[in-house]
């Protein structure tokens, strides 16, 4: 038997979604007459956008043809898109050439690899309720002890809750990388200039890289808000940002998102190094559907999309307050980060809504230890479906 990485059981039972999953699936086999309401996992519901679709069939015509045709591309992307990138960032006075842009299969991977490139004794801090994969990944890579009521020695969690406005506050101790996501999953909080200058200026004076998950910045409502971490002087020198077209163009299914490093980053050569020996690029067709999404009519096609999810969005937020229930996010980002009742653990609520509502939404302790006692709905769903499950859960509170 050949010898493994330990480092995987120190990981808690199950991947939360996959949990999630596997809960819902074994209630539906149960009763297979259950209409069950899916408000969990973040996974859109509305079509691509036909700007996307007709750009992506013209690159796979183009594909059929002997001149047209091509095989592997430049790992870190085609031109055409990374140049589009770059110009969507200066639109918000953020500089980026395109060759500090690395365009994926997503920004989950992104954020779940870019760890590789720290040593195995840096110091990483996460906000805590986080998204699993910042944590997971470290755990993987041996950067961690193991889980005692939700959290791993070894690493730093700065709470984020409710009475901190869910804003994290500055490590009091020493470290090497911190993971920040704005809007954040879960809690739909979005980071203001002001704090963000705060965290820069902290990491530089601090030789601290933070890692920046912009993934939902699309969803960005309020125009005094940063769309990137970017806009702010001084975050070239420590920052590195991920985005995605997953939610706001619909490409969870297409796949296509990018990194950017700073040329200024010792990181820069080193994730081209990566990148170049793990990755052989995202298909032409999908990188030709992906630049569609800044063309005129992709830009007013996905933000319809963003507005309906974003409608959802203030829909469960009134509703829910409406019946007494504490809500946070939802208004600048497609999730609802809602007080459980009554003090009921987070996963106590998500069984009582499957069973008694057939409605599937995340439990909070699943981001974290913080995360207990919140529960997140997504507004990524059908709106006659978010009219019923809202009308459900009113009779279950």
């Amino acid at each position: 038997m050949p010898r493994v990485n330990s480092n995987y059981a120190k990981l808690q039972a199950g991947y939360l979604f996959p949990e999630i999953g596997r809960r819902t699936a074994a209630y539906k086999a149960a009763h297979p007459e259950a209409d069950i309401i899916r408000m969990g996992i973040g996974d859109v519901v509305l079509p691509l956008p036909q700007a996307i679709c007709e750009a992506m069939e013209k690159a796979v015509r183009e594909m059929g043809t002997p001149e047209g045709f091509r095989g592997y591309g430049p790992e870190q992307g085609y031109p055409f898109l990374r140049e589009a990138i770059a110009a969507e960032f200066a639109l918000r006075g953020a500089k980026i050439s395109p060759d500090e842009v690395f365009v994926s299969d997503g920004s989950k991977c992104d954020t779940g690899n870019f760890q590789e490139l720290f040593g195995a004794d840096a110091k990483i801090a996460v906000t805590d309720p986080v998204y699993p994969v910042y944590v997971d990944t470290n755990v993987m890579a041996g950067r961690t002890g193991k889980c005692s009521n939700g959290s791993y020695e070894g690493l730093v969690y700065l709470p984020t809750t409710a009475e901190n406005g869910f804003a994290p506050e500055l490590p009091e101790e020493k470290v090497d990388v911190v993971y920040l996501c704005s809007p954040n999953n879960p809690t739909g909080a979005v980071m203001t200039r002001e704090q963000l200058e705060k965290w820069v200026a902290w990491a530089r004076a601090n030789d601290v890289v933070i890692l920046f998950d912009a993934a939902y910045e699309a969803f960005i409502r309020d125009p005094a808000l940063p769309h990137s971490i970017f806009e702010i002087e001084g975050a070239r020198d420590v920052a590195v940002e991920f985005r995605s077209f997953s939610k706001h163009a619909g490409f969870t299914g297409v796949r296509c998102g990018y990194v950017v490093v700073p040329k200024e980053s010792p990181f820069h050569a080193m994730w081209n190094r990566r990148h170049c020996t793990k990755f052989n690029g995202v298909s032409y067709p999908v990188q030709r559907g992906a630049e569609a999404v800044f063309s005129p009519e992709g830009r007013r096609q996905c933000q319809a999309n963003v507005d309906y999810y974003m409608a959802n969005a203030d829909l469960v937020r009134r509703t829910l307050g409406g019946l007494g229930v504490k809500v946070h996010g939802g208004e600048n980002g497609p999730y609802i980060w809602m007080e459980t009742p009554n003090g009921e653990s987070s996963w106590d609520f998500f069984d009582r809504l499957l069973t008694r509502a057939n409605v599937v939404g995340t439990p909070g302790a699943g981001f974290g230890a913080c995360g207990e006692g919140y529960f997140r709905l997504s507004a990524f769903a059908l709106r006659e479906n978010v009219e019923r499950a809202l009308e459900r859960i009113a009779r279950v509170l």
